[in-house]
């Protein structure tokens, strides 16, 4: 693979960030875009197990769904306190995954505001995104084409980001929006995934108190290097091309390949997993 740095800023003005980066549909980061919050100098694991330590937060693993299971069931569930005390115990793969603050922890939202950079952001779905050492987001893109600003406030994580049109060489799944769940981006088998040696990206070790902008489309895969604390805000598409793509996605692709697993089981997920290797190996 092709990975290349990523434009870093310290701060940007509205029109720069249009101009620059939504419009070309180009990442950055971001240095100081939260420092103005209370998040910036609060979030962090004790902060959450006093303020959220009594609800309840589904946590996911990078274990891939079989047969009927539905490929977006939590792994397990356990109290907020309860979780912040297994990420300070060592490595887990367990992770909490677009976590909605509004649902069950509203003050939360006193601790942020929305950036003035010329985004429209849907204010009522500011998600969370916690991890333990070690575990990973395996590599996909968003259903709903968001623009996406993913904001670090405790941790470290590795990001590689790889423009839509990539999908080619990343042994995308059919009837998804994810990748072969089994890939490890960050340490890529290319004897076994010969054609990720051709795919182009992006790379960036995320820190504490950094901003990363995640165009529309793009396929991002997370490796958390310690416990780590993100939030995103999101921005869905305007333009009238992604909207009828975003409605395509949620109405047949999302609904027939649930059905499918219904009906077929393990043997639908065999059949798209051999033809993510018939597909991708066409372009080698």
């Amino acid at each position: 693979m092709k990975l290349n740095e990523i434009d870093v800023v310290e701060e940007i003005t509205a029109e720069d960030f249009i101009k620059n980066y939504v419009k070309p549909n180009k990442p950055v980061v971001i240095k100081k875009l939260s420092h103005q919050w209370p998040a910036y100098q609060k979030w962090n694991l004790d902060y959450f197990a006093e303020e959220a330590g009594e609800v309840e937060v589904p946590l996911y693993n990078s274990e891939p769904a079989k047969g009927k299971e539905y490929s977006r069931k939590p792994a397990t569930k356990m109290k907020m306190k309860d979780y912040v005390q297994l990420l300070k115990s060592g490595p887990t793969d367990l992770r909490i995954f677009f976590f909605n603050i509004l649902q069950k922890c509203p003050q939360l939202t006193k601790d942020f505001s929305y950036p003035e950079i010329g985004l429209k952001f849907f204010k009522k779905l500011p998600v969370l995104f916690f991890g333990g050492e070690g575990s990973r987001v395996l590599l996909h893109y968003d259903i709903d084409l968001a623009n996406n600003v993913h904001f670090n406030f405790h941790g470290k994580k590795d990001i590689i980001l790889f423009p839509f049109e990539q999908r080619k060489y990343l042994y995308h799944v059919p009837y998804s929006i994810v990748s072969l769940e089994e890939i490890e981006f960050d340490k890529p088998d290319y004897k076994k995934y010969p054609a990720l040696k051709l795919a182009e990206g992006y790379r960036v070790t995320l820190q504490p108190g950094e901003t990363l902008f995640i165009p529309s489309m793009y396929w991002h895969y997370m490796r958390y290097l310690t416990p780590s604390i993100s939030m995103t805000l999101r921005a869905f598409p305007t333009s009238f091309s992604k909207r009828l793509k975003l409605l395509k996605n949620i109405v047949f692709m999302m609904n027939y390949d649930n059905l499918m697993r219904k009906l077929r089981g393990q043997k639908w997920v065999d059949y798209k997993n051999k033809l993510t290797f018939t597909n991708t190996h066409k372009n080698l």
